[in-house]
């Protein structure tokens, strides 16, 4: 691993939710990762199974070939009528539905599977299933399109912009969720072993079929007249995904995950700005620079913040253009570029700046997709042996920011995080204006932690921690916590988590940037809708140029 003269930013800096919350994708992002090993190991990619009726309901299998394992995405088609086509996780039907399928599956197989992929959770499953997702269709714009290719010509390309995909998810689950295979059972594959591998996968496959789907039921509709789509229009469809609370508490539960993620991210950062600029890579930053203010301007959502961010970065993007354009290129450092960029840009611009120099340095930093992922039976394991002293010293240096929040304020501790009955997913609720407090869920370290140091001082010194926690069982999580963050500095959020000014939108940004996500549009602080893999390659076009040549971010 390559070594920077840079620091890394501190976590203090870093871990706050306003800053995770203005994080955009990085060429470390995981789908770019798995596009980048299809490319090198020349994954292959077919169709063998395409059994759709004129109306595009029926199933269909896409083949994947790794130099090692062979992986199926089975897709079912149903006719689904308006008044049950819904994004909340509540719906018990959908347009589409996915299964991630260990080998290729054979008839008997794909029947017992149509038997249960469509039922989702309802549904019956097995270590061959590693995948489970749905997904309904954004209506207008799957007619528009079928219509326009129907009559032969190609549709609307700033309708085409102003949604970004023909389909979104409600929904993609791995590691054993429902039945389907633990996560274990795969972590050892090369072509599956870096975060959300296979999830990725899975959407990837989902966006050929939307595609796929939308010229069949064009050619059944007017199969003498009718059009492809055009290679350009079709890189601009990705998958969209509305994603809401169940995502929201993952960062906090995984958190030797997230130090994983934010610490590969920071050295990347680090490594470039060690790097002083040459004519070759101060060019295509421009080039990238060029590419991301065409691409936000498409960016569009109703929720005024977002909207007011996304105007902000605009206005950022314009002005770093206008300064680097001031600067002789051979007078600058990627560090000086970074450093101006703190001084003169929102959150926003800030977080993008450091994905554009990301961008132009993947021989420098590729190889930190390697160590993304975590054993986290790492944090599971509490020393007791240290004293009461010790453990007080370890909060006082890693913990400090929790005494900024004063917890005896309502506010401080105005909401609890909960597991609906229903759904068994993370929920959020008002603690005093809504019933079910006593179901909190060990999130809220920031007033964990200030409870345990205030329990601390009225111990003696050198008493070990185990027996005091033979007593105190209730102290656990939060003893475990701080000896988890004092070996590995980002694994905490910095911010209070129950508190009533908290956005839980920013933690879900957070995560789906590191998913590859763009085009963030709120629907309220609780969820939002996502663009997946849009501009990328399709499998047909998989084995060209660089196979990751395509992002926003990219000259």
């Amino acid at each position: 691993m390559q070594q920077s003269d840079i620091e890394l930013r501190p976590p203090e800096l870093v871990m706050r939710l306003a800053r995770l919350g203005s994080m955009h994708q990085t060429r470390l992002s995981f789908l770019r990762a798995m596009l980048r090993r299809a490319h090198q190991d020349r994954w292959m990619i077919s169709r063998p199974v395409w059994n759709l009726d004129s109306e595009g309901i029926g199933h269909a299998v896409y083949a994947v070939a790794t130099p090692e394992h062979q992986y199926s995405l089975v897709a079912f088609s149903q006719k689904l009528v308006p008044e049950l086509r819904t994004d909340r996780v509540i719906a018990e039907a959908w347009d589409t539905s996915y299964v991630l399928y260990d080998g290729v599956p054979d008839a008997v197989e794909i029947e017992r599977l149509g038997q249960n992929v469509p039922k989702q959770e309802a549904g019956r499953y097995t270590e061959r299933e590693l995948i489970l997702s749905r997904a309904n269709k954004s209506v207008r714009l799957f007619e528009s399109v079928a219509k326009a290719l129907a009559a032969g010509h190609q549709p609307d390309s700033e309708e085409i912009e102003s949604v970004g995909y023909l389909m979104r998810t409600t929904a993609v689950y791995g590691n054993g969720k429902f039945g389907i295979a633990d996560r274990d059972c795969i972590a050892n594959r090369p072509e599956l072993a870096g975060p959300f591998r296979a999830e990725m996968l899975t959407v990837w496959l989902i966006r050929a079929f939307t595609v796929d789907l939308v010229e069949h039921c064009a050619r059944a509709m007017s199969p003498g007249t009718v059009a492809s789509l055009h290679r350009d229009i079709r890189r601009r469809l990705g998958v969209g995904n509305a994603t809401g609370l169940g995502l929201a508490p993952f960062l906090v539960k995984h958190p030797i995950l997230l130090h994983r993620w934010i610490t590969a991210r920071e050295e990347a950062l680090a490594r470039v700005r060690a790097l002083r600029t040459t004519e070759l890579t101060w060019r295509t930053f421009l080039r990238s620079l060029e590419h991301a203010r065409r691409s936000v301007k498409h960016w569009h959502t109703d929720d005024t913040l977002q909207a007011c961010r996304i105007e902000t970065l605009q206005a950022d993007l314009h002005a770093l253009r206008t300064w680097v354009h001031q600067m002789p290129a051979r007078l600058q450092t990627w560090d000086d570029v970074y450093c101006w960029s703190e001084d003169n840009l929102s959150l926003e611009g800030q977080e993008y700046t450091v994905s554009l120099l990301i961008e132009q340095h993947g021989s420098v930093v590729d190889d930190l997709c390697d160590a993304m992922s975590a054993d986290e039976g790492e944090c599971t394991r509490i020393d007791g042996t240290i004293s009461a002293c010790q453990l007080a010293d370890l909060i006082d240096r890693h913990y400090s920011w929790v005494f900024d929040f004063d917890f005896s304020k309502l506010e401080s501790k105005a909401r609890f995080w909960y597991v609906s009955e229903e759904k068994l997913e993370p929920r959020l609720g008002e603690r005093y204006t809504e019933p079910g407090a006593h179901l909190e869920q060990p999130l809220a370290f920031a007033r964990d932690v200030v409870e345990l140091r205030n329990a601390i001082k009225l111990l003696p010194a050198d008493e070990q921690i185990a027996s005091v926690l033979l007593n105190h069982s209730e102290y656990r999580h939060v003893v475990r916590r701080v000896q988890v963050v004092a070996r590995y500095p980002y694994a905490e959020i910095r911010d209070n988590l129950i508190g009533a000014d908290l956005r839980p939108i920013d933690l879900l940004r957070c995560k789906l940037a590191f998913f590859g996500a763009c085009r963030f549009d709120p629907r309220s602080d609780r969820w939002l809708r996502i663009c997946l893999f849009q501009g990328a390659p399709f499998p047909d076009e998989i084995l060209e140029g660089k196979g990751d040549d395509w992002a926003d971010t990219a000259a």
